[in-house]
């Protein structure tokens, strides 16, 4: 019996029209969707007249549902694995998934799309021909500024990820950190209220809301360029 295929499809990040038409046709035709969050998710698939059947494939139970879905896949059933927003696994557990059917051996295929990351770096001035995505910002402030200082000597431009609750006392940390160098932070991209705020650390906290709402994107380049 021929194998089923898991595809990993790109969604939008904000604008319900960025997702390709092979996504589109993927989420369509396979068997079934894991999301990260299915009531998040059933409004894009519902405005895109996807009916496949969805299913929950979280942090919380991706121990549990691997297993199942692989045996599945090797039986011949096709599942795509979304994520609330951008490309699946990238950190996010989609990477569990892929990595389990790479070990048995299932068919892994990408359908690629938007990315919070890409989308926030080519808009932010800061050099593009090298950088590096550090994944989400430690919460804790000591964690924080540990990251921040091993990195004083990097000569690519660094993304990171960084929720509402910890922008402030991140533009904080990198005030103390480097107090010199200009930070971008991107949020609400492709949305209507998408902004792109520029400056060092103290400027920032000059510029952000008291209680920022929205996901972050922050870049800068340790060496100041940009």
């Amino acid at each position: 019996m021929e194998q089923g295929t898991l595809y990993v499809v790109s969604t939008p990040i904000g604008n319900l029209s960025d997702i390709t038409l092979r996504a589109l046709e993927v989420l369509k035709t396979v068997d079934e969707i894991l999301c990260e969050d299915t009531r998040h998710s059933s409004r894009l698939l519902s405005h895109h007249g996807v009916k496949a059947r969805t299913s929950p494939y979280h942090d919380h139970n991706k121990e549990r549902r691997t297993p199942e879905i692989v045996s599945r896949l090797k039986a011949g059933e096709s599942f795509a694995v979304i994520c609330d927003a951008g490309t699946p696994g990238v950190s996010d557990e989609a990477f569990f998934l892929v990595r389990a059917c790479r070990r048995e051996e299932v068919p892994v295929v990408s359908a690629p799309g938007a990315s919070a990351l890409l989308t926030a770096l080519v808009a932010s001035g800061l050099p593009t021909d090298r950088f590096a995505f550090e994944g989400f910002l430690p919460r804790k402030t000591g964690e924080r500024r540990r990251r921040l200082e091993a990195v004083a000597n990097e000569e690519r431009t660094l993304v990171y990820y960084c929720s509402p609750y910890q922008v402030r006392s991140a533009c904080e940390d990198f005030a103390a950190v480097f107090p010199e160098v200009k930070v971008v932070l991107a949020r609400e991209l492709t949305k209507l209220h998408e902004e792109f705020l520029i400056g060092t650390g103290t400027e920032l906290l000059e510029k952000l809301p008291k209680e920022p709402k929205g996901e972050f994107v922050i870049l800068f380049h340790p060496q100041g360029k940009g």
